[in-house]
């Protein structure tokens, strides 16, 4: 499944600026390269354009973008008639991949939208299912995955489809070690078997290089800035590349340097034998969980995926009720409002908790960037002048500032994050419970992200992440929480 652009790109309906343009590209069947660029390159636009998703109803293209010969999006539509998936796409969000309740229907939908034999398609799913280490039966409900399992689920899908060419958008960004270390022995061994080529965007490079032929880097605004051997492309660009953010190996991202501040504050908020549940769920996803949060203190949660994190998250923000145990919010952060945070109505829980959830788009509610970091000052009644100061401050800071003007739901996913970030540290309270933080940074973006948050925790601030990201822990944390493994 060969790919061939010529001077092609994307801007989408809502934007001044172009996320690809003038990309000249040759992809040979069979070829595995890795995309790579900083954050907002356009990586996520490609992908989705070369799976023949970007409706020109709804946006401006220029130029060519073919598969075999053939548009894009003729392309797509002779494979569906065909029976056969020219492309298989893995989205950044795999939330936005899931479109039925049961785990093993959703494997199948895409099978039965390709009109796949009936008798094939139940040994098809339990074949990508197998490939992925899927944890549940097939009737798994999907509303009950973690964010690390439903990533996993979306794959066996793509997989399923046995497509030609595999187009994999940070696949393993929300996966714990040893699941990523999985994954990635999983698209190795389909790539050899198979012989289906793939496109693949990744932040954190070097795992993946064993499974790559060639390197692509994207230039913001237009173009391709690099291009060929992974070895001869970090050996030429090395260093520039790291300058603009890219994850090169053996060269991280400087870690900020970690402000002076009181190693441990005022309690802020006490779980003691903590037990939480996911809606809908009989048994709890975290349980007998011990866990102070301190100002000026930050405390990673960890574990494997399914192990509760996300759901303990929500509980500690206040927006989900113990199911068992005790958690209570001390005077200083309750300030009045009770010791119960589930409790506080939204007005007061926004002024003392900040909450990032693992799906940023779940907590967008306004139309423009620059508008969706004014609703948090506006709800908990901040100064107007103070907080246009603060909005200024962050859309710069975070790479957002090109972007005031843009929906948010037409940001890329790293782009996305920053801004879910943003529009809680414009309220400026007193906890921060943070789902996954850093997913989808370049190493610039990552820096920042983490001067900010250790910024916060100098100034008093609580800070608690739910994170898989080895580097956020080493740099930021004074404690770490391990939660132990999947409930039943």
């Amino acid at each position: 499944m060969g790919v061939r652009a010529r001077g092609w790109g994307w801007r989408h309906g809502t934007r001044a600026a172009w996320a690809v343009r003038g990309l000249d590209l040759d992809v040979a069947d069979g070829e595995r390269v890795l995309l790579l660029g900083p954050s907002g390159a356009g990586k996520s636009t490609l992908l989705q354009g070369l799976a023949g998703l970007l409706d020109p109803e709804t946006g401006d293209e220029e130029g060519v973008l073919e598969l075999d010969g053939v548009g894009v999006r003729q392309a797509r539509v002779d494979g569906v008639a065909a029976g056969v998936a020219r492309t298989g796409l893995l989205l950044q969000d795999p939330l936005s991949q899931t479109v039925l309740a049961r785990c093993g229907d959703d494997v199948a939908f895409g099978l039965e939208n390709h009109a796949v034999p009936r008798d094939e398609i139940w040994p098809r799913v339990r074949e990508a299912l197998d490939l992925v280490g899927f944890p549940h039966g097939l009737d798994r409900s999907t509303s009950r995955l973690s964010g690390g399992e439903r990533q996993r689920l979306a794959l066996a899908g793509v997989l399923a489809l046995r497509p030609r060419l595999l187009l994999l958008d940070e696949p393993t960004a929300m996966l714990d070690p040893a699941a990523a270390d999985g994954l990635r022995r999983t698209v190795g061994r389909v790539l050899e078997e198979t012989g289906a080529g793939c496109l693949l965007v990744e932040h954190r490079v070097a795992p993946w290089l064993p499974h790559v032929d060639r390197v692509v880097v994207l230039e913001p605004g237009g173009g391709v800035r690099a291009d060929g051997p992974p070895a001869a492309v970090f050996a030429a660009h090395g260093e520039a590349l790291a300058r603009d953010g890219v994850w090169v190996p053996d060269r991280p991202p400087a870690r900020p340097a970690r402000r002076p501040g009181d190693s441990t504050g005022p309690r802020l908020l006490t779980a003691a034998g903590l037990s939480v549940a996911r809606p809908g769920a009989a048994a709890p996803a975290a349980r007998d969980v011990d866990l102070g949060l301190d100002a000026g203190t930050c405390t990673a949660v960890t574990g494997p995926n399914g192990a509760g994190k996300s759901t303990l998250a929500l509980a500690l923000a206040g927006l989900a009720a113990p199911t068992g145990g005790r958690l209570e919010a001390s005077d200083l952060l309750a300030d009045g409002a009770g010791p119960l945070p589930h409790r506080w109505r939204a007005r007061a829980l926004a002024a003392r908790v900040g909450t990032v959830f693992q799906e940023p788009a779940h907590q967008f509610v306004a139309t423009t960037v620059a508008d969706e970091l004014r609703v948090g000052p506006r709800v908990t009644g901040a100064d107007p002048a103070a907080a246009e100061a603060t909005v200024a401050s962050l859309l710069e800071r975070l790479g957002l500032a090109r972007l005031a003007g843009a929906h948010p739901f037409t940001l890329s996913g790293g782009e996305q994050r920053r801004l879910s970030v943003a529009t809680v540290l414009a309220t400026r309270p007193r906890l921060l419970v943070l789902d996954e933080p850093t997913f989808g940074q370049d190493g610039r973006t990552w820096a920042e992200l983490v001067a900010l948050l250790d910024e916060l925790r100098a100034e008093g601030v609580g800070v608690c992440a739910v994170t898989h990201d080895a580097e956020l822990v080493a740099a930021l944390a004074d404690r770490v929480l391990r939660l132990p493994g999947a409930a039943a």
